[in-house]
């Protein structure tokens, strides 16, 4: 398995936003094949996604996808760059 971080550092309302939109984003997200599991979470320094896929080109791809949706769907919201980071998961359970 192969798993992407992305942190949007300073980014307090991105969690609350992407959570209204739960559904568009399940069917971008979920939709790249080896899709296997979403994580949205809400922190203390911003927002962070995992996204977990069965190999690296899905997990690149769904980064490509969800800059993409942020950029088309909420053009309004003062969203920093984000750091972005991946790998291969070792243990899973």
């Amino acid at each position: 398995m192969y798993a992407v971080i992305r942190a949007y550092s300073g980014n307090f309302d991105l969690a609350d936003t992407l959570a209204e939109h739960e559904e568009e984003i399940r069917q971008l997200i979920g939709a790249i094949n080896g899709f296997r599991a979403y994580y949205l979470l809400k922190l203390a320094e911003g927002t962070s996604t995992i996204s977990v896929f069965d190999d690296q080109e899905g997990a690149e791809e769904s980064s490509r996808a969800a800059a993409a949706w942020l950029a088309e769907n909420l053009p309004d919201l003062s969203v920093a760059a984000q750091y972005v980071t991946a790998g291969e998961a070792l243990v899973a359970f």
